[in-house]
């Protein structure tokens, strides 16, 4: 799927909402527990739920890979249920990896023919070399942290080089968005950033950003789409808990659906001069 394609489906959903897979077996509906595969279960009824308001999904692989073998196997059950529920997903892996040479090859085989994703979070630390092997896979996209929502985020990611003043995710962005096109890369800016939103725009026009942070976390959609949308809208805003873990109960599929069709209708708004 390249640019185009994404905005095309953006344009059809009316809407760019992402929802993140953060599946937590000790807050999902008790009920689901005494089936075969909780994660899976829940996973399910969470795309059975907002698959038609959504046009991205985005299972954070920690939450996964912390329950092992089957932990892989809820993963691998919910991208193949995805698959076949609907072509019109765009499914990213939330895996922050950031290798280099044969383990960056490997990490993007597994993503990208192994499980079928469109596009992967990297770690950009190590430089060119962990992301040019996932840039090698036509179609898919490295998705590149940023300016992340974390507090912490202020330890390296705003350092200033002494001879130009640029902080380091500005270094980031700049020597990045050479390494590949704007079908190849998207960047990981944080909700709670907003406020650098023009300034990022400013070096990476054309680019999509995924943007978590927004609801839970504190982040404002209307911050976020004012200073961050493009004419391709390039914007993708994760929401996980406040749709995930909207009840705990047995309506939690239809509570879901509204919390998730609340952003999709203010979404729609913002995307009125684009469609």
């Amino acid at each position: 799927m390249n640019r185009q394609e994404l905005f095309e489906l953006i344009k059809k959903k009316r809407s760019f909402l992402c929802v993140g897979l953060d599946t937590d077996l000790k807050k999902i509906p008790a009920h689901l527990l005494e089936s075969e595969d909780p994660v899976f279960e829940f996973n399910k009824g969470i795309i059975d739920a907002t698959h038609e308001l959504a046009v991205a999904y985005k299972p954070n692989l920690a939450f996964y890979e912390v329950l092992g073998q089957k932990g892989w196997e809820s993963l691998e059950k919910t991208v193949s249920y995805l698959r076949s529920k609907t072509d019109d997903i765009f499914l990213i892996a939330d895996a922050k990896r950031g290798d280099i040479g044969n383990t960056s090859a490997m990490y993007a085989k597994t993503f990208f023919d192994t499980m079928d994703f469109d596009a992967v979070t990297l770690s950009p630390y190590m430089g060119l070399d962990t992301v040019s092997p996932f840039l090698a896979y036509e179609g898919k996209w490295s998705v590149i942290l940023a300016l992340t929502s974390n507090s912490s985020a202020v330890d390296f990611q705003y350092l200033e080089e002494k001879q130009t003043g640029k902080k380091f995710f500005e270094i980031v962005l700049q020597t990045s968005k050479e390494w590949g096109t704007a079908d190849q890369l998207m960047y990981v800016v944080g909700a709670t950033r907003a406020e650098a939103l023009q300034e990022i725009r400013q070096l990476i026009p054309d680019h999509f950003l995924l943007v978590p942070g927004v609801g839970a976390q504190g982040g404002s959609l209307e911050d976020v789409a004012k200073y961050g949308m493009n004419d391709h809208c390039g914007l993708l805003v994760n929401s996980s808990r406040g749709i995930l873990y909207a009840s705990p109960d047995k309506d939690f599929e239809a509570r879901a659906n509204a919390e998730a069709k609340k952003m999709q209708v203010e979404m729609e708004k913002h995307l009125a001069t684009l469609i």
